[in-house]
């Protein structure tokens, strides 16, 4: 027999992260029911409605761990190795070991090839299916246009794209666009930009703010540096884009020798 759960957040995906966290269930294993989508906010589309999701979890699976109340948190995440690749002209047949549907992915690909065609010329798609996600590529065209500042451009197509595809699923498809390898090149920049802060705050022995990110920048960020011993990652705040925060932890043993010393 199941249990049923509701979680809100200010999209599914962070919906599914407090899920993940108060259950001590894998993301990717949530079976789940999205009962309303949520919205980002990008370019003034969109309300502030929250996305709620239901869960449902064995009896089992909650025995270890008593649901607590909901609060802002980032987790991380995994991505299954297995792909298969189809180019934005290739016949999405039934030799494609997929549980996407061809249809679906048919339309996800044309869809964004309309998106890019509005924006730029000659900028050409193509689709990556891992078992958790659909990656589409683009090459070719302005790829500084298609990114925009920060990302943000390119986040905003994803969201749009992200729309179009989930409105023909009955299931949720988690979405993630890329220009000419730049979301490679974002996540080291923000890997690098988290050594230099993180030595800055443990040098200082003062907590350090990255201002401004979104949650998927943030992600990178946390899973970049939660095995540094001596500092300690938070979000602060509330709405798509928030603020990160490196603090310094203090050296273990370091209140009991100023308890030794007082006594």
């Amino acid at each position: 027999m199941s249990k049923s759960y509701e979680f809100q957040g200010k999209n599914v995906d962070q919906a599914l992260e407090k899920a993940s966290d108060e259950l001590s269930i894998p993301a990717e294993k949530i079976k789940h029911e999205v009962m309303a989508y949520g919205s980002s906010g990008i370019f003034g589309l969109v309300g502030v409605k929250k996305a709620k999701i239901k869960v449902f979890v064995e009896d089992e699976t909650t025995k270890k761990k008593r649901v607590k109340p909901e609060k802002p948190i980032d987790k991380n995440g995994t991505v299954d190795n297995f792909e298969v690749t189809v180019s934005a002209e290739a016949s999405l047949g039934s030799e494609m070991s997929s549980k996407y549907d061809d249809d679906l992915l048919g339309s996800g690909i044309q869809g964004l090839q309309t998106i890019i065609n509005g924006i730029t010329v000659g900028a050409t798609v193509n689709l990556i299916q891992k078992k958790d996600k659909l990656i589409f590529t683009i090459s070719g065209g302005e790829s500084g246009v298609l990114i925009g500042k920060r990302g943000q451009t390119l986040e905003a197509i994803q969201y749009l794209l992200e729309k179009m595809i989930n409105k023909k699923s009955t299931n949720r498809v988690r979405i993630l666009v890329d220009v000419e390898g730049y979301l490679d090149k974002r996540k080291n920049n923000l890997q690098q930009m988290a050594s230099r802060m993180a030595e800055k705050a443990k040098r200082t022995k003062k907590p350090v703010t990255i201002g401004q990110m979104n949650a998927h920048d943030r992600r990178i960020v946390h899973i970049y540096l939660k095995d540094e011993t001596r500092v300690r990652t938070q979000s602060i705040g509330e709405g798509y884009y928030r603020k990160l925060m490196i603090f310094p932890k203090k050296p273990v043993g370091t209140n009991r020798k100023n308890n030794d010393a007082k006594g």
